[in-house]
């Protein structure tokens, strides 16, 4: 599953942001302008947002989002727009990726030792996306 996110201007400075936490690389970036002919005028205020982004992280994940056009009405950054969950190797790249990811956010659960066995924490980053980061030392999937 490669999740998909929906920014109201600033996809490309959150991917900078999650690439410079998570790593990997970006396989794509079409802006606006890029498909912009006569049948689909682009307005010059609208020309370099991000159509599509996809960062690449690890073996198969990607990372996928877009800028809504304003025509279309500005995505509600309150609402419950899913959760991004992260299946961290160790506790160490957990709290990494936990740390780097909730700066600037609101932590709704901190990470630590959970009651179903895993450690895991909980938050809203700074554009408003929901994370779940968790390490499952005993997880056989």
């Amino acid at each position: 599953m490669n999740p998909w996110i929906n920014f109201n201007g600033n996809a490309e400075d959150a991917f900078t942001f999650y690439k410079s936490v998570l790593g990997g690389e970006f396989t794509k970036i079409v802006r606006f302008k890029d498909l912009s002919s006569a049948e689909f005028p682009v307005p010059e205020n609208e020309a370099n947002k991000i159509m599509t982004i996809a960062l690449s992280i690890g073996k198969g994940n990607v990372l996928l989002a877009n800028d809504v056009p304003e025509f279309m009405g500005r995505v509600n950054e309150n609402e419950n727009r899913s959760k991004i969950v992260i299946g961290a190797e160790s506790r160490e790249e957990a709290d990494k990726i936990f740390n780097g990811l909730s700066v600037g956010g609101d932590v709704e659960g901190p990470i630590g030792d959970s009651p179903w066995g895993t450690y895991a924490g909980m938050f809203r980053d700074k554009y408003g996306i929901e994370w779940i980061v968790e390490f499952a030392p005993n997880y056989n999937g």
